[in-house]
């Protein structure tokens, strides 16, 4: 008998598949949400009574999958609330201008000098790649990649200057 409400419901499956369809917003949600029930039916086969339709008790299993669907969307869409609401109490971390890393000054002079003017004008001073590129005569595609490479360049110097900073970023240690 169980065997048999089984294959029945493979046999109606495009039906079933509809019927969620018109009560979720995406195909994908859908089909997902008919294989969960399928697998919810075969682990729960023996609590369908000889009497009982298995179309029609399958059909319970799938509401109750669409609604364990909206509830868990509704959780997911509270969570990501909370976390909107909590990410804008954080305070913002200190901006680079802020903190004098002796490093950095240390290790500007030996770059090139294209480089160490454009992470002084971009990272230090705050201007964009837009401002830079108009100032020193270059495309904003030149000056992106420029300050790519000065970026490189200078990790690979702080690296030889003080690790610290080279992987942490500027936190103002005393190794200078």
């Amino acid at each position: 008998m169980q065997i048999q409400a089984i294959a029945q419901l493979v046999l109606n499956r495009q039906q079933f598949l509809q019927f969620v369809q018109r009560r979720v917003a995406s195909a994908a949600a859908a089909e997902d949400i008919v294989q969960n029930a399928y697998i919810r039916a075969i682990e729960n086969v023996s609590m369908l009574r000889q009497q009982e339709s298995a179309a029609a008790w399958f059909y319970r299993v799938l509401r109750n999958a669409i609604i364990d669907y909206y509830r868990h969307r509704s959780a997911e869409d509270r969570a990501l609330e909370r976390l909107a609401r909590d990410s804008t109490d954080m305070q913002p971390p200190p901006k680079s201008e802020e903190i004098e890393c002796e490093c950095i000054n240390q290790v500007l002079p030996v770059l090139k000098p294209s480089y160490s003017e454009i992470l002084s004008e971009v990272d230090l001073v705050g201007a964009s790649l837009e401002t830079f590129a108009k100032k020193t005569g270059i495309t904003a595609g030149n000056a992106a990649v420029r300050v790519h490479r000065a970026r490189q360049a200078l990790k690979k110097q702080l690296i030889l200057v003080c690790k610290l900073c080279a992987h942490y970023g500027c936190v103002n240690c005393t190794c200078a």
